[in-house]
């Protein structure tokens, strides 16, 4: 708690001046008495204002929410501590449930509340295909979709169709059958809208520019408004969702300007809606792009492409604001992440304000500070860090900051005995990190070291082979935490420790993690709750726990596993998955259980590729043994922490209460 001097000093004025005067001529002993003594008091005037806060459920204490539940009959649900979810709006919203309950508003804002996913409830009897009551006429219940619509038609087959429908006699409750007369669809959207702001725009030629700072296409996704009555069933405008051509051409006041989800700026200006048009910017022979209008900008959101008009001036400065979609906060973004800086300094090297290069100011910190990235800017740089003996440098984006580093060659750390060095919400590209010398520790904390160092246009890594992280000292130890990264290289005195990451090789065949040869056995390896894709080879697997190694064998490979521990007396793997042939310490609860079961536990993924949405999240056709295998039940891999399976069970389990009789509900997932 923080000490309030006013308390002190209203203690200290109620002594007499005489005491007062005579405390002073004797080094204030006993104001600082009364000091120890204010402090209590202030404890105890919180504690007080407290106990009336803790009556409401939109101010009490976390630890009460589940007793204010008690009072009014709410169910208890699993607690998830390290996310976002709490009980609080469950319990502030059930005698709310209760005056609506059946309806399709309560039932969307309960999933709402119990799994922190934006959600919207479907009544698919609303959607059959029936011969029309006279007393209750549905004129948008067509049979036959009107072809001249073109909004029924681009919202087929997603939650916001009203399309009718033959009937569908498969259960709802499976997931497989939709269209009946009981069946109510509850769709959830696992994937998040994060934006970036003011980014500098990826330039391909003089007219021709992506969204992505990397160069990739990326679809463009809509900023989610929030409803403000419980009453409203979600529309597509308040939901994560990756906004299409004819959308963001019909509703493009919506979608477009400051503080919604894209913007565009060129030379400073904000370029006004009249001068844009939304084009299919596809390739075309010859990598030629599509519908390229000579007079004005063109925006395709599908692949995040813009194109410029043929009358600018030479090199335009080009700036977006746009939202792209993403399991988690995780590789960086404009999300909180001040209770990860290493360095609480208050005067540090900023750049672009004190400095237009970051390499000016790293060489003003050698003996320990903070070099601070205060924009989204790219910035491309050959970059060499040197810290003094003993000293600990930190290079980092400020807080809702998301920078580009493309580095012109290897970023080179080096350091003296018991130097430190951190990194911190940094998208790095270009090249790799090599660290030399004798640096004690490096940490990697909401970091991207894009896999393959460069991408393509379509995504595709340019450099697969080529490892993000080459550790040629022999005592550092590395720790990375909720950040993405290349292949990692570590010398056998190393160690690294990896929390809430995905290490990616680009193919389960390629090299995750091994030593500096790409062959012999890397440092020592401790992994919780992440997501390997390649080949790892490592002296000592200290432990991994709710992890998942995708990873084989070429027909001529001349590894001897694709997991491989030197030593296997040593070090521990619970709860994970990996080959069956893998050669580790002991195994307790892994899978596949056994090697039959291989085949069909074997991890499924939305995409396996960087840059895509749904990149390392688990599909729903994955086998139940990995979505729920951990050892606290939720899923294994690097989106741990989100607590998907519980989250699930925690809507099931408040649906039956707000169902109506001779309902069933189905669980549907959008993203």
């Amino acid at each position: 708690m923080n000490f309030d001097l006013d308390i002190l000093e209203r203690i200290y004025a109620l002594l007499p001046s005489v005491y007062r005067i005579h405390d002073v001529e004797h080094g204030e002993s006993l104001k600082q008495l009364l000091s120890v003594i204010a402090e209590q008091v202030a404890v105890l005037e919180e504690d007080i204002a407290q106990l009336y806060d803790d009556q409401f459920i939109e101010t009490c204490a976390q630890w009460a929410v589940p007793y204010i539940g008690d009072l009014i009959g709410a169910r208890g649900l699993h607690a998830l501590t390290t996310t976002a979810f709490t009980r609080r709006a469950q319990v502030a919203n059930t005698l709310a449930y209760r005056r609506r309950k059946g309806t399709a508003a309560v039932l969307e804002q309960l999933a709402r509340d119990t799994t922190d996913w934006d959600a919207r409830a479907v009544e698919f009897f609303q959607l059959l295909a029936t011969t029309q009551y006279m007393n209750h006429l549905r004129p948008t219940n067509l049979y036959a979709p009107n072809l001249r619509q073109w909004e029924p038609l681009e919202r087929l087959n997603t939650p916001f169709e009203n399309l009718a429908h033959t009937a569908d006699i498969r259960r709802i409750a499976s997931g497989r059958g939709k269209y009946n007369i009981h069946n109510v669809g509850i769709f959830l959207w696992r994937l998040h809208s994060y934006s970036l702001t003011e980014s500098p725009a990826y330039s391909i030629d003089a007219r021709r520019y992506t969204f992505s700072p990397l160069g990739n296409n990326t679809p463009l996704y809509s900023f989610p408004e929030t409803e403000d009555k419980i009453t409203h069933i979600a529309e597509p405008i308040n939901v994560p969702m990756p906004i299409s051509r004819r959308v963001l051409h019909e509703y493009f006041d919506t979608y477009y300007g400051k503080g919604k989800s894209l913007s565009l700026t060129v030379n400073g200006g904000d370029i006004a809606k009249d001068k844009i048009v939304i084009c299919d910017l596809s390739d075309i022979n010859g990598g030629v792009w599509a519908h390229m209008p000579k007079k004005k900008y063109a925006i395709d959101p599908v692949l995040g492409r813009i194109v410029l008009p043929e009358n600018l001036s030479p090199n335009p400065s080009v700036t977006v604001s746009f939202r792209y979609g993403f399991s988690a906060e995780m590789g960086g973004g404009e999300y909180g992440r001040a209770g990860s800086f290493a360095i609480d300094s208050e005067s540090s090297e900023n750049v672009p304000s004190d400095h237009t290069k970051i390499q000016d100011a790293l060489d003003q910190v050698k003996n320990g500070g903070t070099v601070e990235i205060t924009d989204n800017g790219r910035y491309e740089e050959a970059l060499t860090v040197q810290i003094d003996a003993g000293k600990h440098i930190e290079l980092r984006a400020a807080e809702k900051q998301r920078p580009n580093l493309v580095l012109k060659n290897e970023l080179i750390i080096n350091g003296d005995d018991n130097a430190r060095m951190t990194l911190n919400g940094l998208l790095i590209s270009g090249s790799n990190l090599r660290v030399s010398g004798k640096l004690e520790e490096l940490h990697l904390r909401h970091c991207t070291l894009v896999p393959g160092l460069t991408l393509s246009i379509d995504g595709t890594p340019e450099q697969p082979d080529a490892p993000a992280l080459i550790v040629d000292s022999e005592k550092t130890t590395v720790v990375i935490e909720h950040s993405i990264v290349g292949g990692l290289r570590v010398g056998d005195g190393a160690e690294v420790r990896i929390t809430g990451s995905i290490v990616d090789a680009v193919t389960e065949t390629s090299v995750a993690y091994a030593s500096t040869d790409d062959k012999s056995a890397g440092g020592k390896l401790y992994v919780e709750n992440s997501t390997f894709i390649g080949k790892v080879h490592t002296v000592l697997m200290e432990l991994a726990s709710n992890t998942i190694f995708l990873s084989n064998l070429e027909q001529s490979d001349v590894w001897k596993a694709p997991v491989l521990a030197k030593r296997l007396q040593a070090g521990c793997v619970r709860f994970s998955y990996l080959p069956w042939n893998s050669q580790v310490p002991r195994r307790y609860r892994c899978q596949p259980a056994d090697e039959h079961q291989g085949i069909r536990v074997r991890p499924q993924f939305t995409s396996l590729r960087y840059g895509d949405a749904g990149y390392c999240q688990l599909s729903q056709r994955c086998a139940l043994e990995i979505r729920q295998g951990a050892d606290d039940e939720a899923e294994m891999g690097a989106f741990h922490d989100l607590y998907q399976p519980q989250r699930e069970t925690n809507l099931r389990v408040c649906l039956d209460e707000y169902l109506r009789f001779g309902l069933e509900t189905g669980i549907f997932y959008s993203s």
